[in-house]
């Protein structure tokens, strides 16, 4: 199952946003960072609707280390920390 890089940015005492590197404008956020990664498979599903209506689909993840060499992205994951999103989310209904 594919998996998104996303940078967790704690620097607000109020809240946490993170941000989906691969996916330019769709973040998440929370009070903490429990709430923010508990609401990033909304925003990924936000995300993959508008693309859809513009005929589009989401790009393929890159890996960590592809990330990792990415000049405009290295910084950022240096500094924050990181977690890995799945897409599309487990059905935990069932």
């Amino acid at each position: 199952m594919p998996q998104y890089v996303a940078i967790i940015e704690d620097t607000d005492p109020d809240a946490v946003s993170l941000w989906f590197p691969d996916l330019p404008g769709c973040i998440s956020g929370g009070d903490d960072v429990d709430e923010a990664l508990e609401n990033a498979p909304e925003a990924l599903a936000f995300y993959a609707q508008e693309l859809a209506a513009d005929g589009r689909q989401l790009p393929p993840p890159r890996t960590l280390d592809e990330l990792k060499a990415a000049p405009d992205v290295a910084d950022d994951l240096e500094n924050h920390t990181v977690a890995l999103i799945e897409w599309p989310p487990l059905d935990t209904t069932e």
